[in-house]
């Protein structure tokens, strides 16, 4: 087990300057602790380039938009954060996370428009997010808990609120010896992972939820472009969950997953198969193009 997060030698970039890992810290009253008004990027590091690291800054821009907090940081602001994180520690192969938050000010009710919105840009080296899995195959448990409407909450943002629900439902997971839980929707359709986006294949076509009350991750995008530039057929809709036992290989994407296979899903399984291989061999050999 490595050490805790908070505390580790190196540096983390904070409201414009670099300062040691032990001293990135907010006060108690930090707005986003307790109202949850925070947004975030996961990025991957590989061979000293970030992957889609312009579209993560654009992204983190546009979730401090939709939850009504400017980020007070331009897009080259952001780029450059990060990568003098990755120098200042010496990394050429990390995750990174670059997290935007309505810090402590005047106002310590809902409201906070007299807040500070505050930004930091830490980065580790980190593994595969499943472990193993990326091997054999992960298995999925079924939540119990779904995505909300979009009348309900921004989806579209990448936003810390919307991942309390995925903490919840990968602790049940685990408890039950899975890697991850598969959500459905607000209106019972498949939805995603609890930090991943979510592929089948049948009969050499593959299928993916419509990303209407889901986050659009970048991979996702990512390997949809790769799929049909193989001549692959995508089928972007709506997936019923007893649509799952008809599916022949499964696999999720995400900044941290990358691709990984899925084995088993609840009571369903899925063969690791060759399309899946592929598909996760050649986003390894993109991402370090």
């Amino acid at each position: 087990m490595g050490a805790a997060y908070d505390d580790r030698d190196g540096k983390i970039w904070m409201d414009g300057q670099l300062v040691e890992w032990r001293d990135a810290n907010v006060h108690i009253l930090t707005h986003a602790m307790h109202y949850a008004s925070s947004v975030f990027e996961g990025e991957r590091c590989y061979e000293g380039k970030i992957f889609k690291s312009v579209e993560h800054s654009e992204r983190l821009i546009k979730s401090g938009e939709l939850l009504d907090m400017e980020i007070p940081y331009s897009v080259a602001e952001i780029e450059k954060a990060k990568y003098d994180v990755l120098a200042a520690n010496g990394w050429t192969d990390a995750y990174v996370r670059v997290v935007a938050w309505r810090g402590a000010g005047e106002d310590m009710g809902v409201a906070s428009n007299k807040n500070p919105v505050r930004m930091a840009v830490a980065a580790w080296e980190w593994g595969a997010y499943y472990g193993d899995a990326k091997m054999k195959g992960a298995k999925l448990d079924i939540a119990k808990w779904k995505r909300p409407s979009p009348e309900t909450i921004p989806t579209a943002a990448k936003a810390a609120g919307l991942y309390m629900i995925c903490t919840m439902s990968k602790h049940a997971a685990e408890a039950k010896g899975c890697s991850d839980a598969l959500f459905m929707d607000y209106r019972g359709y498949v939805a995603e992972a609890t930090g991943a986006n979510i592929f089948f294949v049948k009969g050499g076509e593959v299928h993916t939820p419509d990303p209407d009350a889901i986050l659009n991750g970048i991979t996702r995008q990512t390997v949809i472009d790769m799929l049909e530039a193989k001549g692959i057929k995508v089928h972007v809709r709506r997936i019923m969950p007893e649509e799952l036992a008809d599916f022949e290989q499964c696999w999720l994407t995400g900044t941290a997953a990358e691709v990984t296979p899925v084995g088993q899903i609840g009571d369903y399984t899925f063969e690791v198969g060759a399309l899946t291989r592929e598909i996760a061999q050649e986003y390894e050999q993109l991402v370090r193009a």
